[in-house]
């Protein structure tokens, strides 16, 4: 048994997600396999002990493990399968990525380093994998040890987590955190239309107003949207509702109608087709525990 695993078993975890001591750090457990399913990641780095998850975007597949952590640099949609079992449970570790630290950590690097990262031209995907090296296992390792102290979690975490964001901007998918502390470029702009349609999914948004934001063309945009989420920006919308909606039924219980009309459906009946046909249960079955 590797060491990242033993220190995250001895935090007693139950099934799913966990908070730990430190905000911005969870855990997740698995006893089972977990069948593809859609999920929503807000901006984070995934770290994996032990199993594996495979993810789906469009047309894409890839996968993280304990060799390979997974870069989130937008608020994205997209299917995961989860391997595990009981003997060999999935364990993980969830660390937010903190904008004022990665703002931080870009302007002491400095923009040659920037540049060597980015090229103009290029548009990284919204969320890859990347290969996990000796000094990302090693500042992940001090991080759990830390979390076990209550003291050292106030003391010592915040900088574990700034080490983390700066491992990952060292790491195979730095680019794409590069691209979104830029204060312009594709990418941020693109980020800041996720990041609008995250906070108002309920209001109506089509893709010219979205385009706006962006300060783009509603080619351009559609074009670059695609690029960063291999989504269209409505399906993206209409991703973000349903699982928006599915939270809101799954843990406060809300009325169908009622989290139908809170994510922006006006009409029930279709949000409930569109709810069956994404997640494969309808919203009453789900209420029901199916």
């Amino acid at each position: 048994m590797n060491e990242m695993v033993k220190l995250i078993e001895q935090f007693e975890l139950k099934e799913l997600f966990n908070q730990s001591r430190l905000k911005g750090v969870r855990f997740f457990k698995s006893s089972s396999h977990i069948p593809r399913s859609p999920l929503l990641y807000d901006p984070g780095i995934f770290i994996v002990a032990q199993g594996r998850k495979i993810g789906h975007l469009g047309e894409r597949s890839f996968q993280y493990d304990p060799n390979n952590y997974l870069v989130t640099s937008v608020p994205i949609p997209f299917e995961c399968e989860t391997f595990a079992d009981a003997d060999a449970p999935f364990l993980g570790l969830y660390v937010d990525i903190d904008m004022p630290v990665l703002h931080e950590l870009m302007g002491l690097l400095g923009q040659s380093r920037v540049a060597a990262s980015v090229r103009i031209r290029d548009i990284p995907k919204g969320v890859a994998p990347a290969e996990m090296d000796a000094a990302m296992h090693d500042a992940v390792i001090r991080l759990l040890k830390c979390l076990h102290s209550e003291a050292d979690a106030l003391v010592l975490g915040p900088g574990l987590i700034r080490e983390i964001i700066y491992r990952a901007l060292c790491g195979t998918q730095a680019s794409s955190l590069y691209a979104l502390a830029a204060q312009d470029g594709s990418f941020a702009r693109i980020s800041k239309t996720l990041h609008l349609i995250h906070r108002q999914c309920s209001r109506k948004l089509d893709v010219d107003q979205l385009a706006g934001v962006a300060g783009m063309s509603a080619s351009t945009f559609h074009r670059a949207f695609k690029e960063i989420t291999s989504e269209s920006p409505i399906q993206y919308l209409k991703k973000v509702r349903l699982n928006k909606a599915r939270d809101l039924i799954e843990r406060e219980h809300m009325k169908v109608y009622i989290a139908a009309d809170k994510v922006g459906y006006e009409s029930s009946s279709q949000f409930s087709r569109d709810f069956k046909r994404f997640f494969g249960v309808s919203p009453a079955e789900m209420m029901r525990g199916r």
